[in-house]
């Protein structure tokens, strides 16, 4: 029996909304192909807005467009992760079309 590797390689694009120069938030999706699955998948990463400005759309600005340009990339689906805890935020994400499907493991280096 042999372990092998070979190298992958996947695409990233961050997002973000700005106003007078001032950048209010940001989100990346990496677009992700595997041989298991004809189409690749995207998953959304360190959705993030600033402090002073939540609560004034700017979050669903950028998860809406994440989704659209995962469509656009003929993704088959995307993912998206949250800590446990955060109702409030599993709520917005269920509310923007997503759905509770499973769990995240995790082995932090370092």
């Amino acid at each position: 029996m042999e372990v092998r590797t070979s190298q992958v390689t996947s695409n990233g694009v961050r997002i973000w909304v700005e106003e007078n120069g001032r950048e209010l938030g940001h989100c990346y999706i990496y677009i992700i192909k595997n041989d298991l699955h004809e189409k690749p998948y995207a998953l959304l990463e360190d959705v993030f807005v600033g402090e002073d400005d939540r609560g004034k759309g700017v979050g669903t600005l950028l998860v809406t467009r994440a989704i659209e340009l995962a469509r656009s990339l003929n993704c088959y689906k995307m993912i998206a992760t949250s800590r446990f805890g955060r109702e409030e935020v599993h709520k917005w994400y269920q509310k923007l079309g997503f759905r509770l499907y499973g769990y995240e493991f995790r082995i932090d280096f370092g």
